[in-house]
């Protein structure tokens, strides 16, 4: 018997294009012989497409309901921020990856940074700024240089601007409010870059991966560029030792059960060099890029799970939560949305 999945991708986001990628990668890995796969594109105007068809959504919800369950791929604000989830909650389909609380609170990153400070996870200090906010005097004294200045709620490091003196700061408040009125002002941290991907089987046990240290090849920082130009070379396993590793995979499931995670996340840190060996969090990505070049499946087939294997433990792992949820006697939303669309 084969399962009825949709692939939700592409948005309004200024990740289009990634997301696009990643839903490529999902799309040419799945088996068709255990799914039968429907591809709903939203496109950058906020259109829906059914395996290539434009279509009006409510018939397009009602495509998206009749599945088994869908594989939203979307990144950054408008899917990976708890809409989509939101939508497929009261859909009532079940859905690979984090629910609403989680994407919500992980796509903003002043909010990430409250809640895992909350957890004992070590972060970089920092201070949110809403519009028409600046950096005051005593900010400034408080943080040292250089800071980094980003949208609050986006992904990719859109808008990211590596400020080394105070006086560029206005411009570079500029420059991620076009991306996001709301800014974080963060405190460069010092040390290896480390990413860990954190995987939630099927039977509800949450595995780290090997670390994954980032190597930027050139004078810059692991920005948009960086990230899908080339500009990067991974290392997997990074080269550390055992305690250092069995810490790193710690700090990354003690911030998927911080942020009530399902499913995956990667968490992205810095090992500091000097001083206090705790690592920092520096941010989270509750979908993170799912190309085959991308830092989680590249993890997790270090760790030998290969791509389609990992697709499958995903989509395995959505279905049995959903039956663990109607097993619980626990409401779920009425399927009959053909009436309200």
């Amino acid at each position: 018997m084969t399962t009825r999945l949709a692939v939700l991708y592409g948005g309004q986001s200024g990740e289009h294009e990634v997301s696009c990628r990643s839903a490529a990668s999902i799309l040419a890995h799945l088996d068709r012989e255990r799914y039968q796969v429907t591809e709903v594109l939203i496109d950058r105007d906020g259109g829906w497409h059914v395996d290539g068809r434009p279509t009006p959504l409510p018939a397009a919800l009602r495509v998206l309901r009749a599945q088994d369950l869908v594989f939203p791929a979307l990144h950054g604000p408008y899917g990976e921020d708890g809409t989509v989830s939101s939508l497929l909650e009261w859909l009532g389909v079940p859905y690979v990856g984090n629910g609403v609380f989680a994407s919500a609170a992980g796509m903003d990153k002043g909010v990430t940074k409250r809640l895992l400070a909350a957890e004992g996870l070590r972060v970089s200090p920092g201070v949110t700024l809403r519009p028409g906010e600046d950096l005051s005097p005593e900010d400034q004294r408080r943080l040292e240089l250089p800071v980094f200045v980003k949208p609050a709620r986006a992904g990719s490091s859109l808008g990211v601007v590596k400020v080394n003196e105070w006086a560029g700061v206005p411009a570079a408040l500029e420059q991620a409010r076009q991306v996001d009125p709301k800014v974080l002002v963060e405190q460069g941290a010092r040390g290896r870059e480390i990413d860990v991907a954190v995987l939630q089987h099927p039977d509800g046990r949450v595995q780290a991966g090997p670390p994954l240290e980032i190597r930027v090849t050139g004078a810059g920082f692991f920005d948009y560029d960086a990230k899908y130009d080339g500009g990067a070379i991974f290392q997997i396993p990074a080269p550390l030792d055992a305690e250092t590793t069995e810490v790193l995979q710690d700090r990354a499931i003690r911030a998927f059960e911080a942020l009530d995670c399902r499913g995956l996340l990667r968490v992205d840190f810095f090992l500091p060099t000097e001083g206090s060996t705790e690592p920092i969090v520096n941010e989270v990505n509750t979908f993170p890029g799912f190309t085959a070049a991308s830092q989680f499946p590249q993890i997790w087939q270090q760790a030998g799970i290969e791509f389609a294997a990992l697709i499958d433990i995903l989509i395995a792992g959505a279905l049995a939560d959903q039956d663990r949820v109607r097993h619980s006697g626990l409401p779920r939303p009425d399927r009959a949305v053909h009436q309200l669309v």
